[in-house]
């Protein structure tokens, strides 16, 4: 069962801008795996950190650094969670995450769907 339903789109541009103005901005976000890539990947990085969060519920005291994106042998790119994201995650039942991620024309795009055997966060259950 779909638990949440994350996406984000980022302008690498202003992204890659914000970095350079904000040398610890990239530490603050990134862990040492994920700093120092393209540009367009870092921002596609970014854009699957906030689609995870929104497709969480997007609480507060989520650490950027408690997700990264990490490429399997084949290519894919999956999340790997600790922390205080892999605490929420368990929370809601999750039991998998599903990570597409693009980059083209300017802009880096990701969405992440949650999902698991418990009943959807997101619907409210119906009043009597």
């Amino acid at each position: 069962m779909i638990l949440g339903i994350g996406i984000d789109v980022v302008d690498i541009a202003r992204f890659t801008a914000r970095l350079e103005a904000s040398p610890r901005l990239e530490e603050r976000l990134f862990t040492s795996e994920e700093q120092g890539l393209r540009p367009a990947s870092m921002a596609a990085r970014f854009a699957a950190k906030e689609a995870l969060a929104k497709a969480l519920g997007a609480p507060v005291g989520l650490r950027w650094t408690d997700a990264i994106v990490v490429r399997a042998d084949d290519g894919r790119p999956h999340l790997r969670i600790t922390g205080t994201v892999q605490e929420r995650a368990e929370a809601l039942g999750v039991t998998s995450l599903h990570l597409s991620l693009s980059h083209d024309a300017g802009i880096a795009s990701a969405v992440v769907v949650a999902e698991g055997d418990a009943p959807s966060p997101i619907v409210a259950p119906e009043e009597d």
